[in-house]
């Protein structure tokens, strides 16, 4: 059997409804979950190392790069075979995206979760980690990057997102689909993730702001932004990469003060292009240094932002790390 260690951050996943508030709250660790579910044991030489027991939302950029240093030194170990992250659904896709671009390894590295507390009848926990298991014995799962399972879907870290408040099939690949399944223990795997790539970086910024546009927005978000010293600003453009005219006036104020502006899409699915000429339009952010982010959404392009700006020595090699 596979040795894989499981690393317990947390999440719904160890909580159970609190009797006083009604409402659910942390309360397993990491071993106490893996004896709730035995059936794991009989799958792999399972070991647990409590990161923490936090709520999706109380994780931080810092404790995500403090994560993926630990991971960088699990992975190292000749007798682990692959690493399975606990992890709060709400955070989930920046933890798992900043893991995906920063952990050097080829080993397996599956992030899960879940949308059911332990106290609910259809508790989705012990099926997630079963899953993950099945996937880090998996030859096949080599070199596939970060991967996400929920519900016995397998996506990319790089392309998944969190799409429904409560519905267990939340985690989707809205642009590509899922790379693959688990079903009834078979891991089938049916292309590989679209873009593997790696930030080299000691440090992180996470001084980085997220602005989304609007119907009639003017500039005053963005000039707050660059006058609070801000070092980088993920703009969450309309369309396929667009802005009212007063909403440019503000980028491009911050873009003249040297900040970094990356451009993504309000869209849930589609790439940001320079296709309209108009005032405010893609062609107006790209001649005044705007960098477009691909398909990355506002969270995952702001997670590369904040690794970038702690590898780059000047504006070219950041630009290259996103083109």
């Amino acid at each position: 059997m596979k040795n894989i260690l499981v690393v317990f951050t947390g999440g719904t996943i160890s909580m159970k409804i609190d009797s006083k508030t009604g409402g659910a709250v942390p309360h397993f660790n990491g071993e106490e979950l893996i004896k709730m579910i035995p059936q794991a044991k009989g799958l792999a030489n399972i070991s647990v190392y409590e990161f923490g027991m936090y709520p999706g939302p109380h994780m931080t950029p810092e404790m995500m790069f403090d994560l993926s240093n630990k991971l960088n030194e699990f992975a190292k170990q000749d007798d682990i075979d692959g690493i399975i992250v606990t992890h709060g659904t709400d955070t989930l896709e920046e933890t798992a995206y900043l893991l995906d671009l920063t952990v050097d390894t080829g080993k397996p590295i599956v992030v899960i979760g879940a949308m059911k507390t332990s106290s609910e009848p259809d508790w989705d926990g012990p099926r997630n980690l079963v899953d993950a298991i099945h996937i880090c014995s998996n030859p096949n799962s080599t070199g596939m990057g970060v991967l996400v399972c929920l519900n016995g879907e397998i996506n990319a870290a790089s392309e998944v997102t969190k799409t429904h408040t409560e519905d267990v099939e939340t985690f989707r690949s809205l642009d590509f689909g899922t790379i693959g399944f688990v079903e009834n223990g078979r891991v089938l795997f049916n292309r590989l993730p679209r873009k593997i790539e790696k930030i080299k970086t000691g440090t992180i910024n996470t001084n980085v702001d997220l602005i989304k546009a609007y119907a009639g927005m003017n500039e005053k978000f963005y000039k707050f932004s660059a006058d609070s010293g801000v070092e980088g600003i993920v703009v969450e453009a309309m369309g396929v990469g667009n802005v009212p005219p007063p909403a440019f006036t503000g980028i491009k104020y911050a873009v003249d003060k040297g900040i970094p502006v990356v451009l993504v899409s309000r869209c849930p699915a589609g790439e940001t292009l320079d296709i309209y000429g108009y005032p405010g339009a893609g062609k107006w952010l790209k001649e005044i240094g705007v960098i477009f982010a691909d398909y990355l959404n506002g969270q995952k392009a702001r997670i590369k932002l904040m690794l970038a700006l702690g590898a780059a020595k000047n504006r070219e090699e950041l630009i290259k790390l996103f083109d």
